[in-house]
């Protein structure tokens, strides 16, 4: 759904830190800019990689620990 919204919005460069390894779509998993769109852009990855993926697992470990319930998928009551 990312890619499509950079495709139709015509962004010329996509710059993101921490790589996808289940479900990554610009490298990680597949390339969806190496289809043959109408549009290409620049993918640049891996900037702070290290921090960036510190980051999503710390937020994902809080959110499976019940830290952040503003995001939590359970329903409210």
């Amino acid at each position: 759904m990312c890619a499509g919204a950079v495709i139709n919005s015509r962004l010329r460069r996509v710059v993101y830190g921490a790589a996808d390894p289940k479900a990554g779509c610009c490298g990680s998993v597949t390339d969806l800019f190496a289809l043959p769109f109408n549009h290409r852009p620049v993918v640049e990855g891996g900037c702070l990689e290290g921090a960036c993926a510190a980051l999503l697992s710390e937020f994902f470990t809080g959110l499976r620990e019940g830290r952040f319930p503003r995001f939590s998928q359970k329903p409210r009551r």
